[in-house]
């Protein structure tokens, strides 16, 4: 199926001011629309009130209007270009709620209007309008949380009295889950529900049942015209249900669920996707797996390219954003060259062999009045993103990336907070989600506190906290040795893939990272550079996008095409000479000692 040749003009929407939930994902998306639209001869036309993106540089649209996103700014730009169609899937929230603003004034969407692409005001409608969603999911067999549409607070208390306490307010058509809530008591059900309505610009809200502390899940979907559907990339919470997903600490691929229960949750989203309408593009659908009855729901769907899509995009190296704006003017999956590896089509799902884990960014301390207690409504400022051959390598990569003064989950100046607050008092704290709970969970774990006890304090998936323990164990192991020049390269090895960093090292022996570094590199120990190549490599890669991991390199011509790691250098051939003469005089380098029982 060609490209469209009765395009010729298209107006993008962009997402608008940088603000919480919806920052400068939106601007790495919309110029990549912008670039492939002008690379396949069409006329873009870029409105946006935020001079200070990258997509309203003059060499991304051909005609760029910084103006008032509102839509009666939109109705004169579109009187004046005359676009042959309008994309709003890549704009956000924002770009969505203007498209369906201009459609009910029958400006777009409407014949002898321009066309809308990426998604039409139906398949918006019904995923952003809560009762349509539910109405549309249960229609084709899925469960959804048991709940009640409100337009009013007398209606929200109603609902909330049939359905049950604790109750989720979810408002219609918001962003960053602003206006949700979970309620308790029947006044916080009558509070939260009047300013959920103020917050929805249709005055609807759903009330829910309260499914915190389950499991929760992001796939990133998308689907031609022909019906193709791949998922792109499947993304886990490490914070249970309760916390907004923008605001916990989230991994890529998912890591707890069975191949029984992925593949469920697969094809629900494509079952999904093809209900609510989105024919060409991406979307971003989200649910939710009860950990003790295994029970899963589904919640919602973003029928737009998401905050999620950019992590997943640079979490494999495929070009979400991109990709979709191609299937909005006409072409399919399988006529889309894989970047990456310039032979595969974009129908191939993505496949990747290391983990991605992403951790929110607070500033509470330029918010006055905040509580710093994390929940449903998104409050981070941004976010970090590493890339590790395990979960506690990519974990603590994240937290050191931060800048916050964390060297990573432990051994660093700032642990010794922790240290004089009691055991209770932690354990207490971790049933709250804060910032911190990540750190409070790691020293409780260094104290003995068991896995199953933190479970069921802070309802974190149990494989998670066995991660953190782990690196609590790995840190311990090191402790026994009194400087780094004791430690065996097998030692090392290990260390670096659970994430440990030579200032971290340092620290726990006292001794400068200078002497760290010297110690690991006589064992010949160093860091290298792979590359993300989308497919776990099983075709070498052509464009390379390089990240530094931690994970032992072997010296083959493959090792490019992979991601970065530390690896074990091999001794040269005059550096074996060497060390074959003066073993008789010379002690036995540490490096060369048999590997302790831990590694």
């Amino acid at each position: 199926m060609p490209r469209r040749d009765d395009l010729t003009t298209i107006l993008v929407i962009g997402s608008g001011p940088i603000v919480i939930g919806q920052a400068c994902e939106f601007d790495y998306s919309g110029t990549q629309a912008c670039r492939v639209l002008r690379d396949d001869g069409y006329r873009v036309v870029l409105v946006n009130s935020n001079p200070a993106t990258i997509m309203t540089d003059p060499d991304f649209a051909d005609r760029t209007y910084i103006e008032p996103l509102t839509p009666e700014v939109l109705a004169r730009i579109i009187e004046r270009e005359r676009p042959d169609a309008v994309l709003p899937t890549l704009g956000g929230q924002t770009g969505l709620n203007l498209a369906m603003a201009l459609y009910e004034q029958g400006l777009i969407g409407r014949p002898g209007t321009p066309e809308m692409i990426g998604a039409d005001a139906e398949a918006i409608a019904t995923a952003e309008d809560r009762e349509r969603f539910k109405e549309a999911m249960v229609e084709i067999g899925l469960d959804v949380p048991r709940s009640g549409i409100a337009h009013d607070v007398a209606t929200a208390v109603a609902v909330a009295d049939d359905v049950g306490l604790p109750v989720i307010i979810r408002p219609a058509y918001i962003l960053g889950g602003r206006g949700t809530g979970i309620a308790v008591t029947t006044d916080e059900v009558v509070r939260l529900a009047a300013i959920g309505l103020a917050a929805s610009p249709i005055g609807e809200i759903l009330v829910e049942e309260s499914i915190a502390g389950w499991k929760e899940f992001e796939l990133e979907v998308m689907r031609d015209r022909a019906d193709n559907c791949v998922v792109v990339c499947s993304i886990e919470n490490v914070d249970p249900m309760g916390v907004h997903t923008g605001d916990s600490i989230t991994v890529a691929p998912a890591q707890t669920l069975t191949d029984v229960e992925y593949q469920q949750m697969r094809d629900d989203a494509f079952a999904c996707i093809r209900r609510v309408g989105v024919e060409t593009g991406g979307s971003n659908v989200q649910f939710a797996l009860d950990p003790v009855t295994g029970r899963q729901v589904i919640i919602e769907m973003n029928p737009r390219v998401s905050r999620s899509s950019a992590l997943a995009s640079k979490a494999t190296g495929f070009p979400i954003a991109k990709i979709a704006a191609r299937l909005a003017v006409g072409y399919t999956l399988d006529e889309i060259q894989n970047d990456v590896t310039g032979v595969t089509p974009a129908c191939f799902e993505p496949t990747i062999d290391y983990v991605v884990t992403k951790v929110p960014r607070w500033a509470f301390e330029k918010l006055p009045g905040t509580s710093g207690v994390l929940g449903t409504q998104m409050q981070s400022v941004g976010e970090v993103m590493a890339i590790g051959r395990t979960f506690p390598e990519s974990l603590q990569k994240a937290l050191r990336s931060l800048e916050q003064g964390r060297a990573g989950l432990n051994c660093d100046a700032a642990e010794r907070q922790l240290a004089a607050r009691v055991t209770d008092e932690l354990l207490v704290a971790v049933a709250t989600p804060t910032p911190d709970r990540i750190f409070q969970l790691g020293e409780l774990l260094r104290r003995g506190v068991t896995v199953d006890d933190l479970n069921a304090a802070c309802r974190i998936d149990a494989w998670f906290l066995d991660q953190l323990l782990a690196i609590v164990e790995e840190r311990g192991a090191l402790e026994e040795h009194s400087g780094p020049d004791e430690l065996a390269t097998r030692e090392w090895r290990r260390a670096k893939r659970l994430g440990f960093s030579d200032v971290q090292l340092a620290h726990l022996w006292s001794v400068s990272e200078v002497a760290v570094r010297t110690a690991r590199q006589a064992c010949g120990v160093e860091p290298t550079y792979k590359t993300v190549d989308t497919c776990a490599p099983s075709s070498p890669p052509r464009r390379r996008t390089t990240t530094r991991r931690g994970r032992t390199r072997a010296r083959s011509v493959r090792r490019t095409a992979r991601a970065s790691s530390f690896s074990a250098r091999a001794p040269t051939a005059s550096a074996r000479a060497s060390s074959s003469t003066t073993a008789a005089s010379t002690p036995a380098s540490p490096c060369a000692r048999p590997a302790s029982r831990r590694s």
